[in-house]
């Protein structure tokens, strides 16, 4: 081959790297890898939207079986796949979870995606999309969805949404309304997510004569009291929509855990001069939501946010409360003016858990497991372990340290229904090691042991290796908390009234007079070395970086 075609071929190779790396960072930069907005669960199928790119005709998108072995992404009814173009020029991937290439496993619907090259044998990048098992409410019927005029609706579902996640649901579809094509029918609709949160749906007709939206209230919700709670009102709804920790009342019955709302709407009152009638009755709604619990009972906490956390309740009643104490003697706690409260990091944070208004000795508080995550929504990754199985969780080079609790020390009337253990504080980084700007949460999962002679209700912790982050898994999602804290970095200290307290810092030429002193003192200049480096090493851990509590 002579010159000339030996530079064409070169040219060529260098176009196609070119346009090879243009279209990866388009799917990159269309959020193909880690944005979940872009992937959507139904109850039937998932489906993926990635947005235009300008390269995706030098690529090819692929589905990986489950030896990793690429095939083309296409229609396919026997494999339960469907590929799409909307009018926009988006791409939309359909994959049946009874599918070839979607597998069940841990509770959710996992399957792999890639980009590959011409060929279609090489993947140059990869992804696993991943949607939670749910149980899927009744359609509405038509009649219920064709009484809400369409200036009236109200969204049940972001977009986009496919057919069987929005009916689902329990709410209507129409797929002609490209603006809002699922909607709450004529009737009550409840939701229950696995983040923790509540949607109530409450038409008017469902009462006859029709109820008066403006009497509606969460009993259990007292104004201002939850600062996550949103309501949206038209005409003929009224939608609430609250986490878990909003007042809920937690009951346990078996293996389930079912979290309790009531709302309640006044009656239509008449008045004529000094005589006041009503023909309605009182409409009262409860709603449950459950969830397989193994008798475990979470317990939600919101430590670092005014006001202070709602107490939340279980059968019989039962009430838990979690508190942060000003000191090891648990003998003061932080109240709703203290928050939020300024730690070192490595600092101590003293950590309660108690049984309220009963008094029964027998009870014994038990804490299943303990954990922390920088969201409200308490299966968000990361997650950090503090307890797991009521013992301090094995990897953590600072251990959580759990203080025994005993009416001796403590001056308490019912000692076993007391758990205190003390956390160090930290902070989350991401893969850079950087730390991550914003809060972190803590979360406890309780139950309540009955002592008897047969059981003591007592827990051994023995010594174990250290387990790897990836092996645990927090109480089985029965998770729901908020417990910020706001990670400071070191050339704030100063700002800040507890690091003005700290100690200065060593200068350099004392380190290497010291070092000095050590080859020429012998001896005794090891011993002055040794109380040098001492001090340092003190001193440091004073003036580490700060976090919010």
């Amino acid at each position: 081959m002579g010159a000339w075609g030996t530079k064409w071929m070169m040219a060529r190779f260098l176009v196609l790297l070119w346009v090879v790396a243009a279209s990866l960072g388009d799917f990159r930069a269309t959020g193909f890898v880690g944005d979940s907005s872009l992937l959507d669960c139904g109850y039937k199928s998932l489906q993926l939207t990635l947005p235009r790119s300008q390269g995706e005709n030098d690529l090819k998108l692929v589905v990986l079986d489950k030896e990793e072995k690429p095939y083309p992404l296409r229609n396919d009814s026997v494999c339960g796949t469907w590929v799409g173009h909307k009018p926009d020029g988006s791409l939309t991937i359909v994959a049946a979870y009874n599918g070839c290439y979607v597998v069940e496993q841990n509770g959710e619907y996992i399957m792999t995606v890639g980009i590959a090259d011409l060929t279609g044998q090489n993947v140059i990048l990869q992804e696993t999309l991943s949607c939670p098992t749910l149980p899927a409410q009744d359609a509405p019927s038509p009649g219920t969805c064709a009484a809400v005029k369409r200036k009236e609706r109200l969204s049940c579902s972001s977009q986009p949404v496919i057919k069987d996640t929005c009916q689902g649901k329990g709410c209507c579809y129409n797929p002609s309304d490209k603006s809002l094509p699922c909607y709450y029918g004529d009737l009550i609709t409840a939701q229950c997510t696995k983040d923790g949160t509540i949607s109530i749906a409450i038409s008017k007709d469902v009462t006859l004569p029709p109820l008066l939206l403006d009497s509606v209230r969460l009993l259990s919700v007292q104004e201002g009291t939850c600062s996550d709670l949103i309501m949206k009102k038209s005409g003929v709804f009224i939608m609430y929509q609250f986490p878990l920790s909003c007042g809920t009342t937690i009951w346990l019955h078996g293996d389930q855990t079912i979290y309790e709302n009531r709302l309640e709407a006044a009656k239509d009152v008449q008045t004529w001069k000094n005589a006041s009638i009503t023909r309605d009755s009182t409409f009262r709604l409860t709603v449950r939501c459950s969830f397989n619990a193994s008798s475990f009972l979470p317990l939600q906490v919101e430590v670092f946010t005014l006001p202070p956390p709602p107490s939340v309740n279980s059968s019989g009643p039962l009430l838990l409360e979690m508190r942060i104490a000003k000191d090891g003697q648990y003998g003061s706690y932080y109240l709703a003016s203290d928050y939020p409260v300024v730690k070192l990091l490595r600092d101590p944070v003293y950590l309660e858990v108690r049984i309220r208004q009963r008094t029964d000795p027998n009870l014994v508080l038990v804490l299943n497991q303990c954990w922390a995550n920088p969201f409200t929504a308490p299966l968000q990754k990361p997650q950090w372990p503090i307890l797991l199985n009521s013992c301090p969780f094995a990897g953590d080079n600072y251990q959580t340290q759990q203080i025994p609790v005993d009416a001796a020390s403590t001056k308490l009337q019912f000692p076993s229904h007391y758990q205190h253990f003390v956390v160090k504080t930290f902070t989350f980084v991401n893969g850079s090691q950087h730390a991550l700007k914003g809060l972190v949460y803590f979360h406890c999962s309780a139950s309540v042991c009955a002592r008897s002679s047969l059981e003591n209700c007592s827990t051994t912790c023995l010594p174990a290796r250290k387990k790897r982050m990836t092996d645990w898994d927090p109480a089985n999602n029965l998770v729901t908390a908020d417990g910020p804290v706001d990670f400071h970095s070191s050339n704030e200290l100063e700002h800040l009234p507890m690091a003005k307290a700290g100690t200065p810092r060593i200068d350099q030429s004392m380190l290497d007079w010291v070092r000095g002193a050590m080859a020429t003192v012998g001896v005794l200049g090891v011993v002055f070395a040794a109380v040098a480096l001492w001090k340092f090493n003190k001193e440091q851990k004073c003036e580490t970086d700060v976090v919010k509590v």
